[in-house]
């Protein structure tokens, strides 16, 4: 039998583990939501310790709270922001109250037991550290958990998914001018069409990564306007403006982030649009990946009977009963991402709209971890497919001439000369015999000028006009 102490509160008594740092409001959690055996994640946890440690400073700075108490409530912030202690300290379900408020007293105890414990005290006496008197002073959870929501949104944006957005830029940027010259069939309806050049192709990715890029850059900016300061329901009570002015000021210092008080402290609380817009930003992001991804697969599709204008990296079997074959595994696990990723913002549309009722949002805990996994799967993602695939790309130039020299749709350019009725007519004769469109032409006694051959250069054909 594990030893345990008894620790009390307004409901009663409970029995807490002996060396849990958590106490009995954490223990009530553990046994009450038993739902999914996921637990916050360890990104948010930091996040929310270090809005705690911001706390303790700004209540200590405006008098509030005694410098002995806050000084060892700092102590414990940064023995787990720094040290990576205690992070085992958090056993509660994601699926919990929709303010955090059980996360939120997880964090709240395991402060004040450590920081009893260097004040020299055993943990479970609440004493001389109180997790609410003095850990949760002027704070509740609906201020606190959105502003951890989007400190760790933040710091996984910059840690994790702009520097893979940003080799994958500079991946397409590097591709864009390895392909220059390079003419192959473009494809509408996937059917052929006109030449493109392979260049090109990979300039649409490009451009689209630069412009998802752009549009999460402006919903990270709306994640600096928090409502810290405004407790309850966003009018600041037991709070006041000497602590949000304070507490901001130390939160920015403290992360490097400059945060500021949003205006109207209620909107960041009874509702999450900032969350929204960032996700839906992600969400754009997923699709240009897919896009690409997509795209790439099929380019490489083959060896024999696909269109096999793309060479990819061979990176491990791709069948158990079918030897030799490889398939293009690192964009078909890319696609998968980007729908978990177009998943995650429905999900999170729907938390904000039904869960964003009156006052209160009532699915914060959701809305983190759903934004948390797509930033992360996302990153991953991407980094995944840039350094197996991407990367290794080359283009199958002997594949590529072939469907040049076997094109219909270079009869197009003939369209002016001819007109339209006489170009489809040498298109389907082509087609019927199997035959060049210039083998056709020779057939069908049209005469090949100078001229002519110009209109029938695939290359000339994929140039911008004038």
């Amino acid at each position: 039998m594990k030893k345990t102490r008894t620790e009390r509160d307004i409901l009663g008594e409970m029995q807490v583990p002996a060396e849990a740092y958590w106490g009995i409001s954490t223990e009530r959690a553990i046994k009450n939501f038993q739902i999914s055996g996921q637990t916050m994640p360890e990104d948010f946890i930091r996040a929310l310790v270090t809005v705690k440690k911001a706390c303790a400073v700004a209540n200590m700075e405006i008098g509030r709270l005694d410098t002995s108490l806050g000084a060892a409530i700092v102590t414990a912030a940064d023995e787990i922001l720094v040290e990576r202690k205690y992070l085992d300290q958090f056993p509660v379900d994601v699926y919990q109250t929709g303010s955090g408020t059980q996360t939120n007293m997880n964090a709240n105890e395991v402060l004040a037991n450590r920081a009893n414990e260097i004040l020299g005290k055993p943990k479970g006496l609440k004493a001389p550290v109180h997790p609410n008197d003095h850990v949760n002073l002027s704070q509740s959870s609906n201020d606190v958990i959105p502003t951890a929501m989007h400190l760790a949104a933040l710091e996984a944006l910059d840690r994790e998914l702009a520097p893979s957005l940003e080799l994958l830029i500079r991946t397409l940027e590097a591709k864009v001018g390895e392909f220059e010259g390079i003419v192959k069939i473009a494809r509408t309806h996937l059917q052929d069409a006109v030449p493109i050049p392979l260049s090109t192709e990979f300039s649409v990715y490009r451009n689209q990564m630069a412009a998802a890029a752009v549009d999460i850059g402006a919903a990270r900016a709306g994640l600096l306007s928090i409502p810290l300061g405004g407790t309850a329901v966003g009018t600041g009570v037991n709070a006041g403006k000497r602590f949000t002015d304070s507490v901001v000021s130390h939160l920015s210092r403290i992360t490097g982030f400059q945060f500021r008080t949003n205006p109207v402290m209620a909107e960041g609380i009874a509702s999450h649009g900032s969350v929204v817009r960032l996700s839906g930003a992600i969400r754009g992001l997923g699709l240009a990946c897919l896009k690409m991804a997509n795209d790439i697969r099929w380019m490489g599709s083959g060896p024999r009977a696909g269109l096999g204008e793309l060479l990819l990296p061979e990176n491990e079997p791709g069948s158990s009963i079918m030897p030799g074959k490889v398939n293009p595994t690192q964009s078909e696990a890319l696609i998968q991402v980007c729908l978990r990723v177009m998943g995650n913002d429905e999900t999170i549309s729907l938390a904000e709209a039904n869960g964003s009722v009156l006052d209160l949002n009532i699915a914060k805990p959701l809305l983190t971890v759903t934004l948390l996994e797509s930033i992360r799967i996302l990153a991953n993602g991407i980094r995944s497919f840039v350094t197996n695939c991407l990367e290794g790309i080359e283009p199958n130039l002997q594949r590529i001439e072939k469907q040049l020299d076997e094109s219909l749709m270079v009869v197009t350019r003939l369209a002016p000369r001819f007109g339209y009725d006489k170009a489809a007519e040498v298109a389907r004769k082509a087609n019927q015999s199997g035959k060049t469109i210039r083998q056709t032409l020779i057939e069908m006694d049209i005469p090949i000028d100078e001229e002519m051959n110009r209109l029938l250069d695939p290359k000339e054909m994929a140039q911008q006009p004038p």
